[in-house]
C-alpha cells in the first residue's frame, strides 16, 4: 500500500504534538517534538530531534556554519524516545525546500538529496559513517536518548552562499484504513559557503485583474498575482508595499503585505494581493518590495528596492449598467404619461365629437 504523507508545524520549541493520519516536519528552525498514534495500538510515540553535542542537547535551535569550499565540519545529533516503549526512527538527511505558501520543509522519505542534503554523511551510535544520502534505521528504548554523528562535507566546487538543508527522524505507521503515514520531526542546517554573497529578490511579472463590485456605490477589488524569486545566493525575506491610483493620479490608495518571511536562494513563492480600486479606466500602480534579512543572518549587501509596475481596465460596467437602468426607467416612465395623456386627451376629442353628433348641425338646434 503506498504511503501518503502530510505537513503540519510546530510553532515553539519543546512543542507537542499528536500526529493520526498525519505526517508532521516542524519549521526546523526549532527542536522539535512530535507524536504519533498507530491505528492499531493506543500507546503514543512522542520523540525529539535536537542538536547536540556529543555528550547531548546543546540547548540551540538549529545548526548555522560558514564553511570554505572543501571544507568538512562535524556535528551531532540527540534523538529522544519520550515513550514509554521502545521505537524504530529513519533518521536521514535532506535538501531544505519551500512549501507552497512559503515555509521550510524537507523532502519525504526515499527521496534522493541533490544539493546540501547531499553533502552530509550520517553516523551510527557507534560512530561509523554511512555514505551521504544513505537512511539510518535505528532502535531507541522508551525513555532512551541517542546520540549520533554527522559529517558536513563541502565539495571544492561548491557556489558562494546559502544551501539549506536538515535532518530528520521520522516514524511510519499506518491508519486502519491499511494507508501508510510518515510521521517526521527535523533539525534546520544554515549552512553558508564563503565566497562573493548577493543579495536580490526579482518579480518578473505582476498579473492585474480587477473584479467589480456589484454595489455601485462601492469600490471593486483589484487582484494583483506575481512571484517573488530570489536571484541571489542567500535566503531573504522582504516587506511588500503596493500602490494603485486611477488616471491622473485620481482615488489613489494601496495596502502594505503580505510579506514573504524567507525565500531560499533559487526559489520563488507566490504572492496574492486584493487592493480596494474605483472603476476609473486605466488603474496602474507599482508593487514596491525592499529585501530583508532573515532571522540571525548578517546583513550581506544593501537593500535594493524591487519596483514592478502593473495596469489593468477598470471600467465602471456596473455604474454604467445602473445609469442605463435609470435612464431607461426615466423615458418609460414619461412614454407612460405621454401615452396616458394622449389617451385622455384621444378620450376627451372623442366624448366632444360625440355630443355635437348627438345635438345635430347648428342650424337644426
Amino acid at each position: 500500500m503506498p504511503r501518503t504523507s502530510a505537513t503540519r508545524r510546530l510553532r515553539q520549541p519543546a512543542a507537542l504534538a499528536l500526529a493520526v493520519g498525519l505526517a508532521l516536519l516542524p519549521a526546523l528552525g526549532a527542536p522539535a517534538l512530535g507524536q504519533a498514534a498507530a491505528a492499531a495500538a493506543t500507546e503514543r510515540t512522542t520523540w525529539a530531534l535536537e542538536p547536540a553535542t556529543p555528550e547531548g542537547p546543546d540547548g540551540r535551535v538549529s545548526y548555522r556554519h560558514t564553511l570554505d569550499p572543501g571544507a568538512e565540519i562535524t556535528e551531532h545529533v540527540a534523538l529522544t524516545n519520550f515513550s514509554e516503549h521502545p521505537v524504530t526512527f529513519q533518521v536521514y538527511a535532506g535538501d531544505g525546500v519551500l512549501t507552497s505558501d512559503g515555509q521550510f520543509d524537507l523532502p519525504p522519505a526515499g527521496t534522493t538529496p541533490v544539493g546540501a542534503g547531499s553533502w552530509i554523511a550520517m553516523g551510527d551510535p557507534a560512530g561509523a559513517l554511512a555514505e551521504p544520502g544513505t537512511m539510518q534505521h535505528l532502535e531507541v528504548a522508551g525513555g532512551g536518548t541517542v546520540t549520533l554523528p554527522f559529517v558536513v562535507r563541502v565539495p571544492a566546487e561548491a557556489t558562494p552562499g546559502d544551501h539549506p538543508a536538515g535532518i530528520v527522524a521520522a516514524v511510519a505507521t499506518s491508519t486502519a484504513d491499511g494507508a501508510g503515514v510518515d510521521s517526521r520531526v527535523g533539525a534546520r542546517l544554515h549552512l553558508r559557503v564563503t565566497g562573493d554573497l548577493v543579495t536580490a529578490l526579482a518579480v518578473p511579472e505582476v498579473v492585474a485583474t480587477y473584479v467589480p463590485s456589484w454595489n455601485p456605490l462601492a469600490a471593486g477589488t483589484l487582484r494583483l498575482e506575481y512571484q517573488i524569486a530570489n536571484v541571489g545566493n542567500v535566503r531573504l525575506g522582504g516587506t511588500v508595499a503596493t500602490h494603485v491610483a486611477g488616471p491622473f493620479g485620481l482615488a489613489g490608495g494601496g495596502t502594505e503585505g503580505p510579506d514573504p518571511r524567507e525565500v531560499l536562494p533559487g526559489a520563488s513563492v507566490p504572492v496574492i494581493t486584493e487592493v480596494p480600486a474605483w472603476p476609473l479606466g486605466r488603474l496602474s500602480g507599482e508593487v514596491t518590495i525592499t529585501p530583508v534579512v532573515v532571522g540571525e543572518d548578517a546583513l550581506t549587501g544593501a537593500s535594493v528596492l524591487v519596483q514592478v509596475p502593473f495596469s489593468a481596465w477598470a471600467l465602471p460596467w456596473v455604474q454604467v449598467a445602473v445609469v442605463v437602468l435609470v435612464a431607461a426607467a426615466v423615458v418609460a416612465a414619461v412614454l407612460l404619461r405621454w401615452r396616458r395623456a394622449e389617451a385622455a386627451q384621444r378620450r376627451i376629442d372623442e366624448a366632444v365629437a360625440a355630443a355635437r353628433a348627438a345635438a345635430g348641425p347648428p342650424w337644426a338646434r
